[in-house]
């Protein structure tokens, strides 16, 4: 089985889609803003401060391809076999919960978890579903929106030296996941290579030339300073001048710093905590190929040492869920990993005392549909799906909503997923329904229509 192309040719066009197809955004004066134009939009602006949440730190895990509940977090055990799906069920601490038979690790440990079974979404396809999940928008032919990262950087910028919003490996290929109409300064740091690989994970460019030491790297810093304060003086529009910029004070900080430098660095984590993540273990196809386990421990390592160290937003992916065809095959492959590594990252945060302060959020574009399909697989289902929390300020323990005997939709308490985004903003600090600059005086709420679900908040 070749994992590389795993699903339609929906999914396939989506995972190759990188950042040059996002609208860059005009500067002020190309647009004919005068001065007194922007304050006027300013002050229609629905503004609101943003303060830290209970949610420091966020850890955004993407599935993409979109994972079907039935063979996750709400198993059917009672359905007709067409519906139920191969896998049987494991129980959880709390009464009357089950996971999939996949996840024996989670179920030991549901009790600090937050999953709602009832989400609801009405975009069957990749890209513009994708495009929803990740900016908490649906997508528009007239205005891209930034990313909940993009948002979180905007609102809060880099906190310890560590930029803001981190990608693993990098997250600009997927819809949705830039900075939308906010300026390019706020995108994502990606940082290139895969932590898979263990030790020899180098982060793109985090360290000096050969031969330059930080004293040199300091006199280059001033001429370039002094260069760049000449061109503001006769360019009409410096805009382009100080998104540049941005980048590069980003990439003096992350490079003068040591602490920083040590957040990435994956050879001061023990081999111990590489083993207790999964690194080197689950291969794929068994005896060769790469370890999933390594991609999955690896990439939820990392992050955890980024937040510990003060990044506010990391977003990583893992594999592929696309399973129109062979879902057993691919489920059995990927799914131990997974559950090893997302069960490891949820322990340890938990025991190092930062669970309630950090936010995991497994998101994915939707879920599959109620019925084993022909290929024994599942295809595209957006009318009712699950979502895996934890962590954050979110009630540990609690699995919200449920879907009807066949999983073809909520059963109660069906949350859209601008209430599902409008939860996450109020946990990180932040309110939906603040209102963003866009280009033309446009102010645009972060999330439309979105309220926040009160019964997930401890």
């Amino acid at each position: 089985m070749n994992m590389k192309k795993t699903g339609c040719s929906d999914y396939q066009r989506t995972s190759r889609m990188n950042r040059r197809c996002a609208i860059r955004v005009g500067a002020l004066a190309g647009l004919g803003m005068t001065l007194g134009n922007v304050y006027r939009a300013e002050a229609e602006q629905k503004w609101f401060e943003s303060k830290e949440g209970t949610a420091k730190s966020v850890i955004q895990i993407i599935l993409p391809g979109g994972i079907a509940a039935q063979e996750s977090w709400n198993p059917q055990p009672e359905s007709p076999l067409e519906y139920r799906g191969p896998f049987g069920f494991v129980k959880t601490k709390i009464p009357g919960v089950n996971l999939t038979e996949l996840f024996p690790r989670q179920a030991t440990i549901a009790d600090k978890m937050c999953v709602v079974r009832s989400v609801v979404g009405n975009i069957p396809d990749h890209a513009l579903a994708t495009y929803n999940m990740i900016t908490g928008q649906k997508p528009s032919q007239v205005i891209k929106h930034p990313s909940v990262g993009a948002v979180v950087n905007h609102e809060f910028g880099p906190r310890n030296g560590l930029p803001a919003y981190i990608g693993v490996p990098g997250v600009n290929g997927l819809p949705g996941a830039g900075t939308g109409y906010l300026s390019d300064k706020y995108g994502s740091f990606g940082v290139g290579g895969d932590p898979a690989q263990g030790d020899a994970f180098q982060v793109r460019d985090l360290g000096l030339p050969v031969g330059v030491d930080i004293e040199a790297f300091d006199d280059r810093k001033a001429v370039r300073q002094l260069v760049n304060d000449q061109f503001r003086k006769i360019e009409s529009n410096p805009a382009a001048l100080d998104t540049m910029d941005s980048y590069y004070q980003q990439a003096y900080s992350m490079i003068s710093s040591e602490a920083v430098r040590n957040a990435f660095d994956m050879s001061k984590e023990s081999d111990k905590m590489k083993e207790r993540y999964g690194m080197g273990q689950f291969l794929e196809r068994v005896t060769y190929g790469k370890s999933l386990g390594s991609e999955a421990g690896g990439r939820m390592l990392l992050a955890r040492r980024l937040v510990e160290a003060g990044a506010r937003f990391v977003s990583l992916t893992y594999a592929g869920w696309d399973t129109h065809v062979q879902l057993r095959e691919v489920y059995q492959t990927q799914m131990p990993a997974f559950d090893h590594a997302i069960t490891a990252l949820i322990e340890d945060l938990d025991e190092r005392g930062m669970l309630d302060s950090t936010l995991i959020w497994v998101a994915h574009e939707f879920g599959r549909t109620p019925k084993i399909n022909a290929s024994a697989g599942r295809d595209h289902w957006a009318r009712v799906f699950s979502m895996a929390m934890a962590g954050g300020g979110l009630n540990r323990g609690q699995f919200y909503g449920s879907v009807d005997a066949t999983s073809s939709g909520p059963a109660n308490n069906a949350v859209r997923l601008c209430d599902l985004h409008s939860t996450i903003y109020k946990l990180i600090g932040i309110n939906s329904q603040k209102e963003l600059m866009a280009p033309g005086e446009r102010p645009i709420e972060i999330v439309n229509e979105g309220q926040p679900v009160e019964k997930l908040i401890a």
